[in-house]
């Protein structure tokens, strides 16, 4: 295993703990400042660009909700101190009074790697599959 998918695996895996933990500190900590982020299919949400926008529309549309987000079995290529992944993910996401989600599809990302590690400068999530469950 070499260093670089060590630690672009340990990138991804703090992305998921610090986003069900809602540290949104550490989680905006591993984007880039432009950021593009893209969870547009199946939500009609537009393509968010910049760390404080992209957390800021992830935040709100978690309010109110419990989730666990899980990733796995990555296609990782890594060009000198750029790295392109896809990760097949699935999530679960409870909101409070309302529906439950346990979607999978894939992240394909885009991540830099600077003086302090890699960072995240693109997501664009595709859904295989979205479930929806009532409340009740």
């Amino acid at each position: 295993m070499t260093d670089a998918f060590f630690d672009l695996t340990q990138a991804k895996a703090r992305y998921c703990y610090t986003l069900d933990a809602r540290d949104w500190a550490g989680f905006a900590a591993l984007m880039t400042e432009d950021i593009e982020l893209d969870v547009s299919e199946g939500t009609g949400v537009p393509v968010v660009h910049g760390r404080d926008a992209a957390v800021d529309m992830i935040r709100s549309s978690l309010t109110n909700a419990r989730s666990a987000h899980q990733v796995h079995t990555p296609l990782i290529e890594v060009d000198g101190d750029q790295a392109r992944v896809v990760w097949a993910m699935q999530d679960r996401v409870v909101w409070e009074n309302g529906p439950a989600l346990t979607g999978y599809g894939h992240y394909h990302e885009r991540w830099v790697r600077g003086e302090d590690g890699w960072k995240l400068a693109a997501l664009r999530l595709t859904r295989l599959i979205m479930e929806f469950q009532s409340a009740d």
